[in-house]
């Protein structure tokens, strides 16, 4: 009874306190826009070999521009999905190089995590990742201090896409009433993680569907991290 108090009490220590006080400060993350007009479409835990290229033939025919944070790991096992994202105009960060939660990896092989993640990443598109997106939004006391080479994202609005429950035309709600101005918008594009429905990446993509026809969604900038974050440093600076 008394390792599991103590075990207890080093997860509260080690990665819960510091997740709510680097949400609460917004410590080193990035989770909101400021310019009209303009979304950051993004997801997350791919590429899946069967739904990330469904994905992207809608994006295409839609022309919207998103960001993935991919798996370290599944980017190694479909190197050829990863490079078409890039092709098509697409920005790729990085999820672990597994989908673990940073509450239960301990510093050295978070490191050497991402090193290989992105390592992985500059291999097939040649070009290094600077964004990365802890899974489940997860910190723990030396997340801050391993990442400061790259920009951690986080989000306005993460749907529940996950769970196959939520069915269609409720995400496809829950996607308009996300559409504000900077909004940074979380989906998965892989089923195969801890807690989802191996199915709901299915009827994500039948929701968004409906979204980029509307006429609302047809009017909004759909943009990258980088787009978001340079339009709102190109404001600031013909500002002064």
């Amino acid at each position: 009874m008394l390792w599991i108090v103590l075990f207890a009490g080093v997860m509260i220590l080690y990665g819960i306190v510091p997740t709510v006080l680097i949400r609460k400060t917004n410590f080193r993350i990035y989770r909101k826009g400021t310019q009209p007009g303009m979304i950051a479409l993004t997801f997350d835990d791919g590429p899946d070999p069967y739904y990330t290229p469904r994905l992207l033939d809608l994006l295409k025919k839609h022309q919207v521009k998103a960001t993935f944070f991919v798996v370290g790991k599944k980017a190694k096992q479909y190197p050829y999905i990863v490079k078409r994202m890039h092709d098509e105009g697409h920005e790729i960060g990085m999820h672990n190089y597994r989908h673990i939660s940073n509450w239960f990896i301990f510093p050295p092989f978070l490191g050497k995590g991402l090193r290989k993640s992105a390592d992985i990443i500059e291999q097939i598109t040649g070009t290094r990742p600077m964004y990365y997106r802890p899974p489940w939004g997860h910190f723990n006391l030396f997340t801050p201090f391993l990442q400061k080479k790259y920009s951690t994202v986080m989000w306005t609005d993460i749907l529940g896409d996950w769970n196959a429950k939520i069915g269609t035309m409720e995400l496809f709600k829950r996607l308009k009433n996300s559409m504000k101005d900077g909004a940074i918008i979380v989906l998965h594009d892989s089923g195969k993680t801890f807690g989802a429905d191996e199915s709901a990446p299915e009827q994500m993509l039948s929701a968004l569907e409906l979204l980029l026809k509307e006429e609302e969604a047809k009017n909004m900038r759909w943009v990258t991290i980088t787009d978001l974050l340079n339009e709102q440093t190109n404001k600031q600076i013909s500002s002064i």
